[in-house]
């Protein structure tokens, strides 16, 4: 049987979570602790007797998983981490929020074990929970429930559910009919600048009905861990959609001096304040006391409670068929780029091929490599080519299913990606119009910092658009996502370029954003420039006199003007710069290779020019924005055109004496 904590021991290690939270953030003099104090039962006997956890196997693939959707209360979680066993002893709370710790001031994947997804941005975690709910049903009905099977618990605030982002991931939730989610709303009325009546007046509870979520409003029990373990009990137990349980909590609890005041959201508790809640609560004043024999205790449950499922989870595992075993380990492994048993779609020379069409062929391409695709996109999948030809459409009646119709949700619909990337076993691929990668930055840039496998496929790539105008027509999102540290930005030329792309967007073990064409354009590249950055599609047979670099559809142009520009005698080479990031990683061999010093160089990119100086001695873009008319008068009108291009550079050519 397994072990069970004493009353007194659930009680020392309630005091000690609250201990820890006042103390950690006092000698960084930074941090928030009234939430954590306030939610110490709560998170205590989620860890202690509801989730299934093994703090010596963080990674085990069946784990319940827990987010702190509200993560500015991170030291709520560590203090958990540091009882449990995951490796965080006291002298990394003593380094809260400091440089190289592993506790930074908001939770961070990768860096503290046990840590599931990057929170902060308030929402985000929320949207990352129901997309780990979606790739965990998904995986549970591929597999069978006894090799994979796990609940995910959130914790979210009223700072998550009044961002935009909440209703659209909890809407979304309620039609998949996501019952393996679990979120606690930590109903403490609490904001920085005051009560929630200040500026929100909301009935959550019929808000969440209305979406098709099972509501369980459990009251003023925030310290009542019996009364907390029967209402996530039941939370866990339910079955048909997803639970919010509404927990009325008192932040700042059991301050004398701050429970329920909004200061108590941030850092306000000096030693003295620190004091009287310690001797309130019966413990040692003491930085970072703990009682050790419970602490000890604590370990020793948590590594007992869950480690029989673990065992017969393991074994479940071991006992599927052939077939499953070998999809098993596909899904849960980054198939390497060697092992590709299928091949890449091909096209004819003399095709004339949008990128968004080539993508969606190269999907199709990989189905069997990479079986655990989910695609999909926000209402605009045969526009975008985020499409698996013949797959079926994951609901709630077939959770199997690999498209997604994520409706009109893009901001949800990013950070569900990247939580069902760092849930594992699936891979994500969403699609949307490239000018809405605006509503997804937070989701992009979370998912760089997390460097989750996420393919964000967006179309419609610049003015080419056409007639829907400058509200639909991505001029500076280009050069805005490439500035996104760990995401890698591929525009690729043409159909080859955009399948070397695909695979290699599977490959990559971080996030890869695919910047695709509407129109159609030649094919004029072997595809390879994309493995690093750029290469040489046009060359000379005599040192080039100029060299013209280009991304997307813009390449065609490239090879177009350097064609009409040899009948001046002018040698020039055209280079295919999909990825300029990766380009500027290679050894400076090949990059002198690709661009020899000596030749003036100039850009052409139909979106802003920003960043291009790096690479080039002038550039033709789109510095403003743009204008309704069909693409291709759209196009030249703005300068993205061979007349301009070649004009340009004979300019360029004339500035530098050649």
């Amino acid at each position: 049987m397994a072990i069970r904590l004493t009353s007194e021991q659930d009680r020392l290690a309630v005091a000690m979570i609250r201990g820890l939270a006042m103390d950690a953030p006092l000698a960084a003099k930074s941090g928030h602790q009234g939430t954590a104090m306030a939610l110490a039962p709560l998170a205590h006997v989620l860890y202690s007797r509801i989730m299934q956890h093994d703090p010596a196997h963080p990674d085990w693939a069946s784990r319940d998983r827990f987010i702190l959707s509200n993560g500015h209360a991170s030291i709520l979680q560590y203090a958990m981490l540091y009882l449990n066993g995951y490796g965080l002893e006291l002298d990394d709370l003593r380094a809260f929020r400091q440089w190289g710790s592993t506790t930074p001031g908001h939770p961070e994947v990768g860096h503290t074990a046990g840590v599931e997804v990057t929170t902060g941005p308030l929402g985000q975690g929320f949207a990352n929970a129901v997309g780990m709910a979606i790739a965990e049903r998904h995986l549970r009905a591929r597999f069978g429930a006894d090799a994979h099977s796990h609940h995910v618990f959130v914790i979210a605030g009223d700072g998550c559910f009044m961002e935009g982002i909440s209703h659209e991931a909890a809407s979304f939730a309620g039609h998949q009919q996501l019952d393996r989610l679990v979120c606690i709303f930590d109903d403490n009325k609490v904001t920085i600048d005051g009560s929630t009546s200040l500026t929100c007046s909301d009935d959550v509870a019929q808000r969440f009905s209305a979406y098709g979520w099972n509501v369980i409003e459990a009251g003023d029990i925030a310290d009542d861990m019996d009364a907390l373990e029967r209402v996530l009990t039941a939370a866990k137990a339910h079955i048909g959609s997803p639970t919010l349980l509404i927990l009325r909590s008192h932040i700042g609890t059991p301050s004398p001096d701050f429970t329920d005041a909004p200061e108590a959201h941030g850092n306000p508790f000096g030693a003295a304040h620190v004091t009287a809640t310690k001797k309130m609560m019966g413990v040692p004043d003491e930085p970072f006391w703990v009682d050790k024999p419970t602490v000890a205790a604590v370990r020793a449950a948590a590594r007992d409670r869950c480690a029989p499922a673990h065992r017969a989870n393991i074994a479940s595992i071991a006992k599927l068929d052939a077939d499953h075993t070998a999809l098993w380990s596909q899904m849960w492994n980054r198939v390497p780029s060697n092992e590709w048993k299928s091949a890449p779609p091909s096209f004819d020379a003399t095709a004339s091929v949008a990128t968004r069409v080539a993508v969606q062929k190269s999907i199709d391409a990989s189905r069997d490599d990479v079986p655990g695709l989910l695609v999909g996109s926000a209402d605009l999948t045969g526009n975008t080519g985020a499409k698996l030809s013949s797959a079926a459409a994951l609901s709630a009646d077939n959770p199997s299913g690999q498209q997604i119709y994520y409706g009109i949700r893009e901001h949800a619909m990013g950070a569900i990606a990247v939580g069902m990337a760092l849930h594992g076993g699936v891979v994500p691929a969403i699609g949307t119009f490239f000018v809405f990668a605006d509503y997804m930055r937070p989701a992009l840039r979370l998912a760089a910092l997390s460097q989750a496998r996420v393919i964000f496929i967006f179309s419609h790539d610049s003015v080419g658009v056409g007639e829907d105008g400058p509200t639909h027509q991505p001029v500076e999102q280009l050069a805005s996502l490439r500035v996104i540290p760990g995401l890698r930005v591929v525009r690729p030329a043409d159909a080859n370029e955009t399948a070397r792309a695909w695979r290699n967007a599977c490959d990559h073990s971080g996030p890869t954003a695919l910047i695709l064409s509407r129109q159609n354009t030649a094919i004029v590249t072997n595809g390879m420039a994309v493995d690093r950055g750029a290469a040489v599609v046009r060359d000379t047979d005599t040192a080039p006199k100029l060299i013209l670099i280009a991304t997307g559809t813009e390449v065609a142009l490239a090879v177009e003007a350097a064609a009409t520009l040899a009948q001046s005698d002018i040698a020039v080479r055209v280079v295919s710069m999909p990825c300029p990031e990766l380009f500027a990683a290679q050894d400076p061999t090949y990059r002198a290779h690709v661009l020899p010093i000596g030749a003036p160089v100039l850009a052409v990119e139909a979106g802003s020019t920003f960043g291009w100086s790096t690479f080039a001695d002038d550039a033709i873009g789109i510095d403003r924005f743009g204008a309704s008319a069909p693409g291709n008068v759209a196009l030249t009108r703005l300068g993205i055109s061979v007349d301009n291009v070649v004009a340009r550079a004979k300019d360029l050519l004339d500035a530098f004496g050649v």
